[in-house]
């Protein structure tokens, strides 16, 4: 797998934004040895500096990913982070249709790998973590995905963390029983694979497409954002004349 040049968001003497691909990991890690690319790296080269990361943003998960030009501004950054002083915002496909808003309140946790988490406390208590969401869209297509039902249900759902815990939102749709398309960890195989075959979707259809923060320095409002990746329309501009014959 190779990579374009990163789309840079937004940039100042600071810190700077970009808009991540899906399948990109943000730096090296243990778990993916054999990896070649890495957004820092890509950054790096890309600005000629090097660049800290602020936060995290999953390696299937496309969207806004922030990185500070220096040590010290990437720990203010985090800072925020850890304070719950961003708001961000997310688009994702899921399955089954999802009510009109609600809010997840359901404590997480948390996630270790084998590898890169062996010495954290594997009986740590769950932690408090919260999710809102509003649906955008909802589709019903002619395809019986499941045995149970001659036809699949689809929501498009617009969703606001308010706490960051890891794979919060892709574990918060899997307990609600509406499982992010494209999640191989915690989603739907089928619907997975109904996807690849359909319409040519082979990534998480999750991305953070919003993100609104005071900057560190001015105190100014930052406000980024990025548009939904196209796969996540192509469930519903589907129409019957799409059918093959």
């Amino acid at each position: 797998m190779s990579f374009s040049p990163l789309d840079i968001l937004y940039q100042d003497e600071y810190l700077v934004a970009i808009n991540k691909p899906s399948g990109l990991l943000v730096h090296r890690t243990a778990l993916a040895r054999g990896e070649r690319f890495f957004a820092m790296q890509l950054l790096r080269d890309q600005i000629g500096c090097h660049v800290y990361p602020v936060h995290r943003l999953d390696r299937p998960t496309s969207g806004i990913l922030i990185f500070a030009l220096s040590s010290a501004m990437a720990r203010r950054l985090s800072d925020g982070f850890a304070e719950r002083a961003v708001q961000k915002t997310y688009h994702a496909v899921v399955r089954g249709y999802l009510p009109d808003e609600g809010c997840v309140d359901y404590p997480l946790k948390e996630e270790l790998d084998d590898i890169a988490d062996a010495l954290a406390d594997q009986d740590k208590e769950a932690q408090s973590a919260v999710t809102d969401f509003v649906t955008l869209e909802r589709v019903e297509l002619p395809f019986a995905v499941s045995k149970k039902h001659a036809t699949s249900r689809f929501s498009l759902v617009e969703l606001s963390p308010k706490t960051g815990r890891k794979h919060q939102i892709r574990r918060h749709m899997a307990h609600l029983r509406h499982p992010i398309i494209g999640d191989t960890n915690h989603g739907d195989g089928r619907q997975n694979k109904f996807f690849r075959e359909q319409f040519d979707s082979h990534r998480l259809l999750l991305a953070a497409t919003g993100m609104e923060f005071a900057h560190p320095v001015t105190g100014e409002r930052v406000s980024l954002s990025c548009p939904m990746p196209e796969e996540f329309r192509r469930p519903f501009d589907w129409s019957p004349d799409l059918l093959e014959t």
